[in-house]
């Protein structure tokens, strides 16, 4: 089985859960069918890279993004099947399945009915990628989602599907890259102490990731903690306006607070996660969170938001705690952060119990080998085999 996998993002350039999911997902892939990658930018040298075409370097991001699409279209001819990840390669997965007459298996990330907040960043842009995503779903001869949560959106924003098409496939862990760790000289680095308890977050400035929400929980952490946010690409410049205003209140009211803006190398977050004492997802939207996964696998105590596919990897009570998010209380929802972080700070031993508990579920139950399996099956379902 020959198939061609398209994604906006493939490794070195990763910057959000997608990416994480591509890049870890396809070489357990390649050990069991032929697959060929596809992705946006720079050349490397496992994979083909499609650029801008020319004319279309200043549009609007979403008619760039369309152009590369063109590009993947042209390129695929040969594949039995085709395979896209994001809004971004949904319609060239799905031209491609038209054209060349094979079949389209798309994998839902995320949905663009639930992040609205997409038209700051790209204006009519998001018009265009709601338009698109729309168009793909509705053909493809199969849809994975990353969660059970997220098939029930899936579902949710576009009830013309067929059910039996939408499949559960959740995002792994690569256990063996995201493992407790002692070293602490990246830690010492940033300043920071590996010997007093620290609260985590690792994530994009975005709305939906809910850093702004966790900023302001931290005026109720206790102040013994150290606040690590490795916080970076915001999505746009009044977000970061934001988010540093925030920051710089919460620093001069507190100590210990240290915001990390770059990228950071997998070794550094594994530092910070396996020296964290909590690790903190705030999201306001997230169809499964791979950042938990690899707390989880780094021995690190969760207190996430209840949201989406989130309770499926985080076992409240038992890996962590879940704090419920509703949009109409956002008070609530920072008071609920604030207490159940004080409550593991308050309880070391409870905290590692969790890291532990968490350590074992990521090795269990979330092998990239197992998800790039059902993944194939998935591919023999659409192809009638």
């Amino acid at each position: 089985m020959r198939v061609a996998l398209l994604t906006r993002e493939f490794p070195p350039d990763v910057y959000g859960g997608a990416g994480v999911h591509v890049g870890f997902l396809t070489p357990e892939l390649r050990s069991i069918v032929q697959v060929d990658v596809h992705c946006f930018g720079e050349p490397r040298p496992d994979a083909v890279a499609h650029s801008v075409p020319p004319g279309l370097e200043h549009a609007n991001p979403a008619l760039s993004t369309l152009g590369v699409d063109l590009s993947m279209v042209d390129a695929v001819g040969g594949a039995e099947l085709v395979h896209s990840h994001t809004w971004y390669a949904n319609m060239a997965g799905h031209l491609a399945g038209l054209l060349h007459g094979i079949p389209h298996v798309i994998t839902a990330h995320s949905l663009e009915p639930r992040r609205p907040w997409k038209a700051e960043q790209l204006g009519g842009g998001y018009r265009l990628s709601s338009w698109v995503e729309r168009t793909a779903y509705a053909a493809a001869d199969a849809i994975i989602a990353v969660s059970e949560g997220m098939r029930a959106d899936v579902l949710d924003c576009y009830p013309e599907l067929d059910p039996a098409r939408v499949h559960v496939v959740r995002n792994g862990i690569d256990s063996a890259k995201y493992h407790p760790v002692r070293e602490t000289d990246a830690l010492e680095r940033f300043g920071i102490d590996p010997d007093r308890p620290i609260v985590a977050f690792v994530g994009r400035i975005t709305r939906q990731k809910g850093v702004g929400h966790l900023v302001a929980a931290a005026h109720r952490i206790d102040p013994a903690a150290q606040l690590v946010l490795c916080a970076g690409a915001p999505d746009t410049p009044e977000i970061a306006e934001s988010t540093a205003a925030a920051v710089a209140e919460l620093s001069a009211v507190r100590p210990g607070v240290f915001w990390i803006q770059k990228m950071l190398e997998q070794h550094e977050v594994r530092q910070v996660l396996s020296h964290a004492t909590v690790f903190v997802c705030p999201s306001v939207y997230e169809p499964l969170g791979i950042v938990n996964l690899e707390a989880m696998a780094c021995g690190t105590a969760v207190v996430a938001s209840d949201v989406g596919g989130i309770p499926e990897v985080v076992n409240d009570g038992e890996t962590g705690l879940l704090v419920h998010y509703a949009e109409t209380e956002p008070a609530a929802f920072e008071a609920g952060l604030a207490d159940a972080v004080n409550e593991l700070l308050a309880d070391p031993a409870r905290a590692h119990a969790m890291g532990e508990a968490g350590r074992r579920r990521a090795e269990t139950e979330f092998s990239w080998a197992t998800m790039a399996a059902q993944t194939v099956d998935v591919y023999r379902s659409a192809l009638g085999q």
